[in-house]
């Protein structure tokens, strides 16, 4: 069973898993402020990356400057997203605003390929590419970089959300929109908000694992896939269950790719997603809704 490869494997899921709680922390703040889903997401993450090796190596600019232009200007797209064509979707029923972000998604990547071509892209990696040997694992410092920036992101996420009179209204508009209307909370400002953190989420993961995997105009797609399967598997909506979902998916992604075939790797994320639907819809955490008849 190549036990002595259990700790390398692990390492690789809890990298990637990061990565996955990210991108699903973005649906879950667009799922509480709206109840939509943007499938817009995944290109969040295509466009920060890119974004950011266009800054750092056509422009020029410092490294720790590129990361941060490249994630306010993906902010402002998602704002721009939220204040044009939804905002102003003559039909407000979700599907077609669903409808929406999937069309805002091809024309994303449409505009990426003209803009970055079809080649993969690549940033270095942070701290070198010297391993850090521990047990039987070789992490690399991107892994480290990775696992740190998204723990302090969740924490700052925690503290902006309970200890911020912005953060609790947005929780207020996310349980109650009509109260929070009633109380003098400007919900239009809350949502657009909720867009802009969704795309500085989406761009931080993509600038984060580019140094791993690369980057192309269509390698978005399949991020979002697998953070929406995260946001489904720890519960849709819920922000502790987007962690664990994206930390738990990217463990048995590895495991699965390297115990039982490395071609098998993307499907595993959708045969968990596909499973969790079946036995347990509202994911791990995830509120059971009962309905009285």
């Amino acid at each position: 069973m190549l036990l002595h490869l259990f700790p390398q494997f692990f390492v690789s899921g809890i990298t990637n898993g990061s990565i996955y709680s990210l991108i699903a922390l973005g649906y879950c703040l667009i799922q509480n402020a709206t109840g939509l889903v943007n499938f817009v997401q995944g290109d969040f993450v295509m466009i920060g990356a890119l974004l950011t090796i266009t800054l750092y190596q056509v422009a020029g600019l410092p490294m720790p400057l590129a990361f941060l232009l490249a994630i306010a200007a993906v902010a402002l797209l998602g704002v721009a997203l939220e204040r044009g064509p939804i905002r102003h979707s003559r039909n407000r029923d979700l599907l077609s605003l669903v409808i929406i972000t999937i069309g805002a998604s091809i024309s994303f990547r449409g505009s990426a390929m003209l803009v970055w071509g079809k080649n993969a892209h690549t940033l270095p990696p942070l701290g070198g590419d010297s391993p850090i040997f521990f047990l039987n694992a070789a992490i690399l410092p991107q892994s480290l970089w990775i696992l740190g920036l998204s723990l302090t992101i969740l924490g700052l996420l925690y503290l902006f959300f309970h200890f911020t009179l912005v953060g609790k209204a947005m929780r207020a508009a996310a349980d109650n929109p009509f109260g929070a209307v009633l109380v003098g909370i400007s919900v239009r400002r809350i949502v657009a908000l909720a867009f802009a953190l969704s795309g500085a989420l989406g761009a931080i993961g993509g600038i984060l694992i580019t140094p791993i995997t690369s980057m192309s105009y269509d390698a978005g797609v399949m991020l979002g896939l697998k953070g929406f399967a995260a946001a489904v598997l720890g519960g849709y909506g819920s922000v502790p269950g987007a962690v664990v979902g994206g930390l738990l998916l990217g463990v048995l992604e590895a495991l699965g790719a390297g115990y039982i075939s490395s071609a098998s790797k993307d499907a595993i994320a959708f045969v968990i997603l596909l499973f969790i639907l079946f036995v347990k819809p509202s994911g791990l955490f995830g509120a059971v809704s009962v309905r009285r008849l």
